[in-house]
Parts: structure tokens; C-alpha cells; sequence
């Protein structure tokens, strides 16, 4: 069962289980205190700290995500997302990233499908 466990993999549960325990601890407080859950959003408590850490640990996890897909898909500049998404917003600079990254991929499907069929493996692989 462990050996499909990378590292990377277990980032992103350490990341999933923060952000579980994080949002529910606010929850929680919220219901408890019978708060106006969606009052306190334009207001103030639980529920507000519960949508932060929501939205901090998955813009953590985009980043990483990011990084590492941009480094192994050859993209360049993969880290400028992360520094601008400090600057306007995570919910600009993900996006972006996925599009961005969709059209690599769809160049890179581009040249495989113009490739010769023998030109996929190389040369003596036949």
C-alpha cells in the first residue's frame, strides 16, 4: 500500500489534512457560537478564519502543483504564477497557470501527431 506514496503525494495530504482540520476547527466555533455563517464573511469571525484558511492551504497546494507541473511539462517561468498570485491574486494566476499549461500540452500533442510513426521512438527501436 505505501510504496505508490511519493513524497509530493504526501505534501498534498499533509496539505489536505491542515486544511480539513483548519476550515472544521472554524466551523465548529461558528456553530457552536451560533454565528450568522454567512453574515460573518462580510462581517467578521469563525466563519471568516474557516474561508482564510480554506483558500491558504489550497493556494499552497496550487503552488506547489505549479511548480512542479510547469518544471516537468518544460514550461518556463513556472514561478512567476506563484510571486504574482502575491500580487493580484490566487484566483487570477491559477487559472492562468492552467490555461497556460493547457496549451503546452496541446503543442506538445500538436508535434506528436505531426511526427512521422516511426519518429515517436527513435531511431533502431523498431
Amino acid at each position: 500500500m505505501t510504496k505508490h506514496w511519493t513524497p509530493l503525494a504526501l505534501v498534498y495530504l499533509a496539505l489536505s489534512l491542515a486544511g480539513l482540520v483548519g476550515t472544521w476547527t472554524f466551523n465548529v466555533l461558528a456553530i457552536v457560537g451560533l454565528r450568522d455563517f454567512i453574515g460573518d464573511w462580510v462581517g467578521s469571525g469563525p466563519a471568516v478564519s474557516s474561508l482564510t484558511v480554506d483558500l491558504l492551504v489550497a493556494a499552497v497546494a496550487g503552488s506547489i502543483l505549479i511548480l512542479v507541473e510547469a518544471r516537468r511539462l518544460g514550461m518556463r517561468w513556472g514561478w512567476v504564477y506563484v510571486v504574482l498570485s502575491g500580487l493580484t491574486a490566487f484566483a487570477f494566476t491559477f487559472p492562468m497557470f492552467l490555461a497556460m499549461r493547457e496549451r503546452t500540452l496541446q503543442a506538445g500533442r500538436v508535434a506528436a501527431a505531426r511526427r512521422p510513426p516511426g519518429a515517436r521512438f527513435g531511431a533502431g527501436s523498431r
